[in-house]
């Protein structure tokens, strides 16, 4: 299913003559693992946590430089959803709304939510911070793809999700 799914995403991308490359390695669930794959990547690796707020009424996608730490409190008190009201969303929404499950979640995924229901956070130095690209996961945790800040904007904006920038230190 993830090479069916890699390989719509690889064709919306072409669609928008946006360029990428990609690093294939052994399936990996955590930055840690990850990270010694990307020796050769120079762009600035994320990672991506998949939230829902306490009520279940929203779903949020947070896209941060992977060396980054993501305050759950604090981004809830951001998002003006209060704090301690920001928690992990389980698995099966993740499959339902992004088509990825566990160790798989990526802004590339929201081409897949047609509705626009998950709210995409995304760290402003991702686009602001002078990086050449930007790597996040195809649909598959067995390879990470590269593409420039302003490709991921403009693929953002084909896939009618707007980014909510957000400063994590």
């Amino acid at each position: 299913m993830s090479a069916d799914l890699r390989s719509e995403l690889e064709k919306f991308l072409e669609s928008l003559n946006i360029q990428t490359s990609c690093v294939e390695h052994p399936p990996v669930f955590t930055v840690e693992e990850m990270m010694p794959h990307l020796q050769e990547v120079s762009g600035a690796v994320t990672k991506n946590l998949f939230l829902k707020d306490k009520k279940k009424k929203c779903l949020y996608l947070v896209s941060a430089r992977y060396d980054r730490q993501v305050n759950l409190n604090d981004l809830a008190k951001k998002l003006g959803v209060g704090s301690g009201n920001l928690r992990f969303a389980d698995e099966a929404a993740m499959l339902e709304k992004l088509k990825v499950g566990q160790g798989c979640a990526t802004a590339l995924a929201l081409l897949f939510d047609k509705d626009q229901s998950v709210k995409f956070i995304l760290d402003r130095d991702l686009v602001e911070g002078g990086y050449d690209t930007v790597c996040f996961h195809p649909m598959t945790n067995a390879a990470t793809m590269s593409l420039r800040p302003e490709d991921l904007l403009r693929f953002l904006q084909e896939t009618g999700h707007e980014p909510v920038l957000q400063s994590f230190e």
